[in-house]
């Protein structure tokens, strides 16, 4: 029997939805006359409005769990749903629009174009949607704003500090408007200063209601998520 609250709506009804549904997930890599398991048999679930972050050893699968997440790789096996897209059997289009509409990514390398300013790298960012030059404008001051940049609009990444770089990739990751934030080791390159203004600023954007999956090492970036999953020789675990 399900537990009910007082006004007779099931305790399962009122969590906010499943945004990630991953069952029986594998993924194999061939290489010359073997066979690299990456992924073993994944079953989790994320839930919108989550901060969740996955640690693990190097090569445990860690970067291969969020390449499938952002819809970058298929699966050998397995489903992997975000919202009722299968991201294992969409198409390339599909997998395309999931890229482009859905999901952001952020990099421990920034991956700026030094040649182009905080402005020029948020905005290149939307070319996929198809914008109007005057929604585009729109979109990029309010994400420079949101991560407090927009003073630094016209600067480009050598005259910014590495946690101002990085926040004007979080900038072009949420100028979209995305449903998720996929993150690969966010603050790896930040000095611990750094690091606490970049989590203080990815909090702020989860409160918001975005929901945010971080790789880390780092076992302070970790404490701070509402989950914490351990991905180790192919597997996942809560801890």
């Amino acid at each position: 029997m399900s537990m009910t609250t007082t006004a007779g709506t099931s305790i399962r009804e009122q969590l906010p939805a499943a945004i990630y549904r991953l069952e029986k997930v594998t993924r194999v890599y061939p290489q010359k006359n073997r066979r690299i398991q990456a992924l073993g048999g994944v079953d989790v679930e994320i839930r919108e409005g989550d901060f969740v972050t996955i640690q693990g050893p190097t090569g445990g699968g860690k970067s291969t769990l969020l390449q499938l997440l952002g819809a970058l790789d298929r699966p050998t096996s397995g489903v992997v749903k975000l919202g009722e897209t299968d991201l294992a059997t969409a198409t390339n289009t599909q997998l395309g629009l999931v890229r482009a509409r859905e999901v952001g990514f952020v990099f421990q390398g920034f991956n700026l174009i030094p040649t182009l300013t905080a402005y020029e790298n948020v905005d290149m960012g939307l070319e996929p949607l198809g914008l109007t030059a005057a929604q585009r404008r729109e979109k990029v001051t309010e994400a420079l704003a949101q991560v407090g940049l927009a003073d630094r609009a016209d600067h480009r990444p050598g005259e910014l500090s590495g946690g101002q770089q990085q926040r004007v990739a979080i900038a072009r990751a949420i100028a979209k408007r995305p449903r998720v934030l996929l993150a690969d080791e966010p603050t790896g390159n930040l000095d611990e200063h750094m690091r606490d203004e970049i989590l203080t600023l990815l909090e702020g954007l989860n409160r918001d209601g975005l929901t945010l999956i971080v790789v880390t090492h780092d076992s302070a970036v970790a404490r701070r998520a509402h989950r914490r999953l351990r991905l180790e020789k192919g597997s996942v675990r809560e801890l």
